[in-house]
């Protein structure tokens, strides 16, 4: 006899929950460097846009899937798709994130040890020439790097060892609030720089000369990298939420939860960055590279404020990072406790040894294996490039086409509406119906010929 399956405790712990697999490194790590390399404010409402027109409908999509099989990623495919289409594509919904969090415990692992670095106050009492190469020196090693991205790994599959209530549920209500109250504070911080200014007129007022067809597409791989579309994350997470809540409300709590987040993180981070005359467009090593420089130079004036502002932001990106890990990780768990009958704490520590194992070749691609090139990239730039081009529009066109034209609609309509209980839901169901199959994937496939082209 099969044991009863965990749910989430109510709409608070879902939205809490889904919030904590969106809000992440998506928001504070690649955010930031995205709308600094694609003119400030404008890429923030192209973003929106792409939020409300695609990533909103694809939410639901997944959700959907997840909630009417009550199963894990692949056994809910596999009972819409019948046959070895359904496995396959079951398969890669459950192999995605964990490719995914194989090179993104790589990198909360660099937010551990730069957590470390400022709680040793090494930013603050160093002069900023001798901080600026701190990243580099880091990353090219062999061996604290490697530490580092099993240490991280470690923590991410204890929390989801104890369990979708105990453990998932129960990190997101603690994390996201202090998230949210830590990234404020840094908001606060920054701001009041002197020439701080500029950077927020940056993130307020658009310049829509700079847009580019890249501003677009990096505009539309954010929101799927930040929502967590295409991974099999919403359709796991789903399969816990109770039949009798709104999905909507959920869609649009955790969309919103995740825009405002990631808004906050472009307050904490740019203007700093032009407070201290650096250019926004600094690439993914603006977190790590550029603003240990930041709080070296401030630190020359206000050792103490520097040192504190230093420690809360690495903490808030371990924390960001880690409620992300947990959701990537939990894809996989519950499909080796439900497809093959092994226990959560041994699901757990067999994903511990693959990812681990992999995400050591993403983490020597900086040092040993430099020189190591797939399709002319580097390992970890080819890592994160597959799934951000290949894996993750791939998963989102599977849940659209699997929603929109394999489900039959009153399907969709009895989980959407929950049986036609939800009145608000059946009036705005033609609406998502028509997004989900038409809109979704047009725009989705537009890009994807505009990014090839």
């Amino acid at each position: 006899m099969k044991p009863t399956r965990e749910k989430f405790g109510g709409r608070a712990a879902v939205i809490l929950a889904m919030a904590g697999s969106a809000i992440g490194l998506g928001n504070i790590w690649r955010f930031p460097y995205l709308v600094g390399e694609n003119g400030g404010a404008a890429f923030i409402v192209i973003y929106i846009g792409f939020v409300l027109l695609l990533s909103i409908p694809i939410f639901l999509a997944e959700s959907v899937i997840g909630r009417s099989s009550g199963a894990n990623c692949r056994a809910a495919i596999g009972s819409l798709i019948p046959g070895r289409a359904g496995r396959w594509f079951g398969l890669l919904m459950v192999f995605t994130p964990l490719w995914i969090v194989s090179y993104y415990s790589v990198v909360g692992g660099w937010s551990l040890d730069f957590l470390s670095k400022a709680l040793k106050f090494e930013f603050t009492r160093t002069a900023p020439e001798l901080v600026s190469g701190t990243f580099s020196a880091f990353i090219s090693s062999t061996w604290v790097p490697l530490l580092c991205h099993l240490a991280f790994l470690g923590a991410t599959v204890g929390i989801v060892a104890f369990g979708v209530k105990s453990g998932i549920e129960k990190f997101s209500k603690i994390s996201i609030p202090v998230l949210f109250v830590l990234i404020i504070l840094l908001g606060a911080y920054s701001v009041w720089l002197p020439g701080a200014g500029e950077g927020v007129k940056y993130l307020t007022q658009p310049d829509f000369s700079k847009v580019t067809v890249h501003t677009f597409v990096d505009a539309l791989g954010q929101a799927f990298f930040s929502l967590s579309l295409g991974m099999g994350i919403i359709i796991t997470y789903s399969s816990y939420i109770s039949k009798t809540e709104n999905l909507m409300e959920s869609a649009v709590g955790t969309s919103v939860s995740d825009l405002l987040f990631a808004y906050l993180a472009g307050f904490a981070i740019l203007p700093a960055v032009f407070a201290a005359g650096i250019a926004p467009g600094s690439g993914p090593g603006l977190v790590f590279d550029t603003l240990p420089y930041i709080f070296s130079s401030m630190g020359q004036e206000t050792p103490i404020l520097s040192s504190i502002a230093a420690i809360l932001f690495f903490l808030a990106i371990l924390v960001a990072a880690l409620t992300s890990s947990v959701s990537l990780i939990e894809v996989g768990v519950a499909y080796l406790t439900e497809a093959h009958n092994i226990s959560r704490e041994g699901a757990c520590a067999i994903l511990f040894v693959a990812c681990g194992a992999l995400g050591a070749l993403w983490s020597l691609s900086f040092g040993p294996l430099a020189d190591v090139k797939i399709l002319g990239l580097g390992l970890f730039d080819f890592a994160d490039s597959f799934a951000s081009n290949v894996l993750l529009v791939l998963g989102g066109l599977i849940a659209l086409i699997i929603v929109g034209w394999v489900m039959p609609k009153k399907r969709l309509f009895n989980e959407f509406t929950n049986r036609g209980t939800l009145k608000k839901n059946v009036k705005m169901f033609p609406v998502v119906h028509f997004l989900i199959r038409y809109v979704a994937p047009i725009g989705m496939l537009a890009l994807i010929l505009a990014s090839v082209i």
